[in-house]
């Protein structure tokens, strides 16, 4: 018997990702003007490489260096010990002293909330912030916390059976927002 094909639709082009990041950055602009005591910490696994992105959309407009932290949640999980698989542990990789920051929590895809409550809990961890912001590439809705994205790429609604599936060059070979029914 032959595996079932999942169908799937391309929500997003490479090229819709960059221009929608570049809309992001400047949104990020018109909030924070200079952008004093501002830092990005994207979440493991695509949200780093869309924090990078960033930085640099940023960093091109500003002239100035903007730091860049990498966040992994996988031990903040609350369902960490219901998991069929054993996570992988990536590296959370904070290079700059958090107090007092402005941080804005970069990650591909908004969905139940729980990937950003761990995430708050993460950065905690480091530190006390001023402030935390959420970007989010995606948000796909069906919130099971009260956690709402302050910087939004493209708001669905879809169903929960559909998955949203981003993909970047850095780690898929390819930049593309894919929605793929579960359900098949």
């Amino acid at each position: 018997m032959l595996p079932t094909m999942k169908r799937q639709k391309i929500l997003m082009s490479g090229k819709e990702m960059s221009r929608t990041l570049e809309r992001l950055a400047f949104e990020i602009l018109e909030r924070h003007g200079e952008c004093d005591a501002l830092g990005l910490v994207g979440v493991q696994r695509r949200g780093v490489e869309l924090a990078q992105r960033l930085r640099r959309l940023l960093e091109a407009r500003l002239n100035c260096e903007m730091p860049l932290g990498k966040l992994d949640i996988n031990l903040y999980r609350d369902d960490w010990t219901n998991l069929n698989y054993q996570p992988q542990i990536n590296q959370t990789d904070i290079p700059f002293a958090i107090d007092g920051k402005r941080l804005i929590l970069v990650d591909d895809v908004l969905y139940s909330g729980r990937t950003v409550r761990a995430a708050l809990e993460a950065i905690l961890d480091f530190g006390r912030p001023r402030s935390v912001e959420l970007l989010v590439l995606v948000d796909r809705g069906h919130r099971e916390l009260p956690i709402q994205a302050d910087y939004v790429g493209k708001k669905l609604s879809i169903a929960r059976e559909e998955r949203v599936d981003v993909s970047v060059a850095e780690q898929d070979g390819e930049d593309c927002v894919r929605l793929a029914d579960e359900s098949l």
